[in-house]
């Protein structure tokens, strides 16, 4: 009953704040994981959506797509013919353990009840050294603090369940995984400051 609910919100909020066939920040997160990624890898695409951003590294890739939006998975299944799975990632990750080369999980994080929880079947399901690759807004860029120091809301995604600063992600990805890289991406001013104006962090870290 839970996961109907869930997939039928989502998907007015989808519809609603024109999220159909559109992916943020999706040039710069689409040259990074297509790059990181590579070819010949057996994927997890954990938030995948209609698979507007999946269709940039799904080529030369065997990918399993998973999203709690029943609606969305239709769009992805028929763009991309690849086998889609509704499934409310809080719940159940039904999936057997070592069984991936590579992890998506792109702008979830912040959706989720338990992040730990989360990240830690991650790390069940991959492979030894597998590649876990993901993105988040960056909650605690200048923008927002201003908008914080103002009194405002500085988060109006009523989804978003977490905020996380650089500091705070990259210690829960350390506690699983290794090599952790974070990478702010998406600001005209990144060249002052990417900890103040990346608008998304782009993370890449291996299962040790």
């Amino acid at each position: 009953m839970r996961k109907v609910i869930l997939s039928k919100y989502y998907s007015q909020h989808h519809q609603e704040k024109g999220r159909v066939g559109f992916s943020w920040v999706e040039s710069e997160r689409a040259d990074y994981f297509k790059k990181w990624i590579g070819k010949g890898k057996r994927v997890l695409d954990i938030g995948c959506r209609d698979g507007t951003l999946t269709r940039h590294y799904s080529p030369g890739n065997e990918v399993v797509g998973v999203d709690i939006d029943l609606n969305a998975l239709k769009h992805c299944k028929e763009r991309l013919t690849l086998p889609p799975l509704c499934a409310d990632v809080n719940e159940e990750f039904p999936f057997s353990a070592g069984i991936f080369d590579v992890v998506v999980l792109a702008e979830v994080l912040e959706h989720t009840i338990f992040p730990e929880l989360v990240i830690s079947e991650v790390d069940r399901v991959l492979k030894k050294g597998g590649l876990f690759i993901g993105s988040t807004p960056n909650a605690f860029r200048l923008k927002n603090r201003i908008k914080f120091f103002l009194g405002e809301d500085f988060e109006v995604d009523k989804t978003h369940l977490h905020h996380f600063s650089l500091k705070g992600l990259r210690k829960l990805l350390e506690e699983r995984f290794s090599e952790v890289m974070l990478l702010p991406v998406s600001s005209r001013f990144l060249f002052l400051s990417k900890k103040l104006f990346g608008n998304s962090i782009l993370w890449k870290c291996y299962k040790r």
